[in-house]
This record gives C-alpha cells, structure tokens and sequence, in this order.
C-alpha cells in the first residue's frame, strides 16, 4: 500500500510540473547564419541575453526547434535570435519586428507554434586579417573586439577563422554609422599595436566606407610580443636625445663664464620644463607605463600652456633687462591653472575608470582635449606673435642708440620652428574639421600630425644647443641695455618696447662744449626759438672733432648715452645732431668711423701681419656678420675686394 501510494504521488507530481510548463516550437524559419549559434529565445525571463546558452533550442527529428519553459510569468515578451541582436528574427523583407508576446488564457500545458518569416537585415562588415605578425603563437586565436560587442576581447562569436589562403576572416552584423574595434589574442594584456610596438588608436569604419566589400586589415604586432629594438622607434630616440640635450644645456649653459644670470634663469627654466615634459610624452606611450599609470597622459598638455610665457619673459629679460610686470606677471599663467582645474577631476579618477575612458573614446574627455588644444592654439598664436614685433621692434630702434649689432637671428630660428609648430597644430585641427563633413579615418592621421608636433617642438633644444657651441656668446652678459623696459600691463611693452628712453642724467650748461645759446633755445623760458634754429653747425663740429681725436667707436659697446656723456650734452641733443646734421642714425654713423678707420690701418704697412678679421676687431666691430654687412653697405664693396684692388691679399 505505501508502495502504491508512492507510485501514485510520483505521477501526479509529474503531471503538475507539465502542466506549468510552456512549450514553444518553431516548425519554419529562414537558413541559419553559417557564424550562428544555434537558434535561442530571449526575453523578460531571462533579461533579454540573446545568446543565453539556458534558453536554446533544440532541433527536433523532424526539422523543426523546440524549448520548453517553465510557467513562471503568466504574460511575457520574447523574441527569437541566432546568439547575438545582430542576428535577430525580422520579417520576410528584412525588416525588424515588435516583440512577440505570449499571455496564457487556460490553466494546464501551453503549447506555442511560431513561425520566423526571415532575419533582420543589418549591415555586414566583412574583415580579411591579410597578415599577421611574424611572432603571432602557431596555436593563437584571434578575435575581433568592438562597439559591437561592448569590448568583450575573447567573444567566442567574434573569433576569426582561419582560411585556406592564411588569411583570417570574420564577419560582424551591426547598424551602427560607426564601428569601432581592435584585434586581440583573447585578453587586453594581448591586443594589438602599432608597428613599434606601442598602442595604438582604435580603428574605425563606418558603412559609406565599406558598402558589402572585404575590409582587408593588417596586424602590424602584438603589444606584448614587442621586442626592445621594436620598442624604441627613432621617434622615441630623437626626442629622447633631445632630452638628454636640454640635461647638457641645463649644465653648460650656467657654467659659461660671464653668463647673463638673470635672463638665462628664464631660459634654463624654460629648456627644464621643455625636456621634462617631452620626456613625460615619450614614456607615457609606453605600454606598461600607460597601464601603471594612465593618468600620466594628461601631464605633458600643461606645456601648451606654460612655454609661451616663458619664452615671453625671457625674451623681455633678454632685450630690455626688464624685470616682471608689477603684480601683473601671474596673470599670464591663468590660463595654465584653469587647464588643471579642468583636468583635476580625471585626476582625482579611479585609475580603471580612466583607462577604460580612454580606451572607449570617452566623448567627454575627447571634447575636453579638443576644447582645450584649441584654446592653446590660440593662446600660442597670440604669444608669437607678440613676441614677434618684440624682436622687430627691437631690431627697428636699436640703430638710433646703439653701435653693435646684436646678434638676434637664433630667436629669428626659434620663432620660425615655433611656427611650423602653429601651422602642424592649425592642420591636425583643419583635419577635425573636415572628418565631421567627410568621415574617414581621423585618429590615425591625428595622431601622428600631434606626434610631428612634438618632433618639431623638440628640434628647438637641439637648435640651442647647437648655438651654445658655436655661439656661446649669446649666453653671456647684455650689452648694455637701450632704454629701461617701462611697467606695463599685459602686452603693452610688445607694441611699443622702446618708446620711452631711459632716464637722462642732467648736465651743467656751463659742461658743455658748445655755447648754451645753441642749445635748444625753446627749452629755456621765456624764448619761442622753434628747436630746429639750434647751432647745429657747432654741434656738428664738435662732434666731429671728439671722434676724430678720441676715436670713441673704437669701443665695440658703444651706446648714444656713453657718447652723449662723453660729449658731456644730452642723448636727445647728440642725436638730432647726427640725424639732422649727418643724414644717419647713431648705427650707421659710428659704423662710417669704424669702415674709414679699417682703410686707414688696410693702408698702414703695419698691419699686413694682421687679418681683415682681426683689423675689424681691433676699429670696433663686435663680429664677422657685422664687420661684413657694415662694409658693403658703406663702400658697396666686399672687405675682400677692396683687398684685392689694393694688391694686399691677406686671409680673412
């Protein structure tokens, strides 16, 4: 009896488990995809998974596809798949559909019969792997891993297969405008790179690029199959080098003797700064630095917006021997304080959190770097050119106060690489640009105009330190300076840096040479002599007569205000004299002397021991380039011709 009980449980216990249960089949359907899974029903019960392995059907004898599921909702959505929503059931065009739906109405077993009228057309990408590199494992398996698939990099769905011919092939269905996606050995540790062994950029392809054709793809080597040679590419090792040349100038340059300690200070901060932050671009490419350390990436953006002041300020200490604007200096690093408060909350990221933005593309971040590039643009723009008519301004008014000739053509060759530097820096964003009309491929061509940048940037130490050696004395004490750099606000000393005179010492009338009745009779009260009834005539000879007998030019520093006090009469005075009296500015005045002088000694039997060089040296000219170019301008000839013609062949 308890036997017969038992027996009897059993079945009844059996027949209520098949009457909870809902039975669906499929009796006709469209071919399956040969990359398919298998056929599966996703829906509310098993939250949508389009290829979970719990809910597949199974082929039945006759054809047709079969699951059962428990009644544990008494009205659900669902819809058929092959194992992923790019393979999903559509109608007989190709169209999507509304989800089915099922609702029991009766107690008891339910039984479902459906029938798939076609698939969901979605866009194919066909990718062909051409090759692969030389040390990829024999036994390795390769993936596709994307937007597609939410970058998972061992889907078992996206594995590449291999083909007669070598190559590798996989097909990935998606509607998105955009496919994002990388190549991988099955984990992230084993991703692709770049040929030298770096990471590289996402690739991309959107559908008016592809149509149905092959995309043919090359794997140009595994990130973490690089060998050390293929590690440091000759981009690396020049900027490297250039690194190692700005530790050299940091040593060299402040061990020169008679060295301009207060101007330099800027230019050895400015070579510091240069070289640290190329050095943070070099090894933050690096792979597992970039792993380590992701947030290391952002550190050598801050150089957008600290070199141009600096290079401001010393150009500023360098020309005019001026000091920092009053109170208004740190204004010109605003810029770079702002750039780290927008950067501070990526700081303060979770490390994963960040490299997974980074490698998604984050639009946020990518905004972020655009936004903020374009700013530095600007702001470098405007800071060049700035510094520009600084130096033009300079070069224009140096002439009326000064006999040399300064020797500024190496900020002449910085401002041209900085230039090219602006016009690399104005293409990457034209290209930006025009990817948004025209989409291609913009990362690959981005990211090597930002890497040509940087090249071009770091060509400004190696140029120093070329003139470090060659020109050593550009490092050294100024002359003496033209005029006092006025106090002034932001830029206002680029526009006019010289308009104001340096203060002038009083003389006693009764000092002068020349009688106080010919001297700028307007000044004095209670006369309205226009000031060009001066006796220019006396002044002249007066002048005249101290070069002649004291031969002052003969100083290679001589300035207007040492001449004017040697004259013992106001630099103002000295120089309307020569400009009026003499047709020149002070420059070409003193340099006349120097060339007459120079004949004078050519003619002497005395110095035919001597060089042409050696002579120019010894009447006053401060340089080769100098001597030369005074020369030509004032006789129309050559030092070395007018040798020639005198029959005194002497090596120059």
């Amino acid at each position: 009896m308890t036997r017969f009980g038992l027996f009897l449980a059993f079945f009844w216990m059996l027949a209520l488990t098949a009457s909870a249960q809902v039975r669906v089949e499929v009796s006709e359907y469209p071919a399956l995809s040969p990359t398919a899974s298998g056929l599966f029903i996703a829906g509310e019960f098993n939250n949508w998974n389009p290829g979970d392995p719990r809910f597949a059907l199974r082929r039945q004898n006759n054809g047709t596809y079969a699951i059962t599921l428990p009644d544990t909702l008494r009205r659900f959505e669902y819809k058929f798949t092959q194992g992923n929503w790019s393979l999903t059931e559509g109608d007989s065009d190709g169209r999507a559909v509304a989800n089915r739906v099922f609702e029991r109405t009766q107690a008891g077993p339910a039984f479902v019969r459906v029938r798939i009228e076609g698939w969901e057309q979605k866009p194919m990408y066909r990718f062909v792997v051409t090759e692969v590199p030389a040390n990829t494992p024999e036994d390795a398996t390769l993936y596709i891993t994307g937007s597609f698939n939410r970058w998972n990099p061992h889907d078992a769905r996206y594995k590449l297969q291999r083909q007669a011919d070598g190559t590798f092939r996989v097909t990935v269905y998606s509607d998105a405008p955009l496919l994002e996606y990388k190549f991988t050995r099955g984990s992230w540790d084993a991703v692709e790179g770049r040929e030298s062994g770096k990471s590289r950029p996402n690739r991309t392809v959107t559908r008016t690029e592809t149509g149905n054709q092959d995309i043919e793809v090359t794997i140009q080597s595994w990130e973490d199959l690089t060998s050390t040679f293929q590690f440091y590419s000759v981009y690396d090792l020049l900027m490297l080098f250039s690194c190692f040349q700005g530790l050299l100038l940091l040593i060299a340059i402040p061990s020169i003797q008679n060295y301009n300690r207060v101007a330099n200070r800027w230019l050895v901060v400015l070579i510091g700064s240069s070289s640290l932050f190329i050095l943070l671009k070099v090894i933050s490419g690096y792979r597992d630095v970039a792993q380590a350390y992701t947030k290391l990436l952002l550190v050598p953006d801050f150089i957008w917006f600290l070199y141009a002041p600096l290079f401001y300020f010393y150009i500023r200490r360098l020309l005019f021997d001026a000091g920092l604007p009053n109170r208004r200096w740190a204004y010109h690093f605003i810029p770079v304080a702002i750039q780290f408060l927008a950067y501070l909350p990526y700081f303060l990221m979770e490390s994963k959190m960040f490299q997974l933005r980074i490698v998604n593309q984050d639009p946020v971040l990518r905004g972020l770097f655009l936004v903020t590039g374009f700013l530095a643009l600007v702001f470098n723009a405007v800071y060049w050119l700035s510094c520009r008519r600084t130096i033009r301004a300079y070069k224009t008014h140096y002439q009326t106060s000064v006999s040399y000739e300064q020797n500024l053509e190496y900020l002449n060759t910085v401002l041209i690489i900085q230039a090219v530097c602006l016009t690399l820096w104005t293409f990457l964003y034209g290209l930006v640009l025009v990817s948004r009309l025209m989409p291609f491929d913009v990362l690959v061509l981005a990211e090597g105009s930002v890497d040509t940048i940087w090249l071009a940037f770091s060509t400004i130490i190696y140029f120093l330190g070329y003139v470090a050696v060659h020109q050593p004395e550009i490092f050294k004490m100024p002359q003496p300076r033209l005029a006092d750099a006025p106090p002034v606000s932001f830029f206002e000393d680029v526009v006019h840096p010289l308009n104001e005179p340096a203060p002038e010492p009083a003389f006693e009338q009764d000092s002068l040479p020349i009688p106080v009745a010919a001297v700028d009779a307007d000044q004095r009260p209670g006369t309205h002599k226009p000031a060009s009834a001066f006796d220019l005539p006396k002044y002249r000879d007066s002048l005249e007569a101290y070069m002649r007998d004291h031969k002052p030019y003969t100083n290679p520093n001589l300035t207007i205000h040492e001449l004017a006090s040697g004259l013992k009469i106001p630099p103002h005075v000295l120089s309307k004299v020569i400009n009026e009296g003499f047709g020149k500015n002070f420059f070409d005045y003193v340099n006349q002397y120097r060339v007459e002088e120079f004949k004078q000694r050519m003619d002497d039997p005395r110095s035919r021991q001597h060089t042409l060089l050696s002579l120019a040296f010894d009447v006053g000219f401060n340089s080769k380039s100098a001597f030369n170019r005074a020369f030509k301008k004032l006789t129309h000839q050559t030092p070395k011709d007018y040798f020639q013609m005198a029959s005194e062949e002497q090596p120059l």
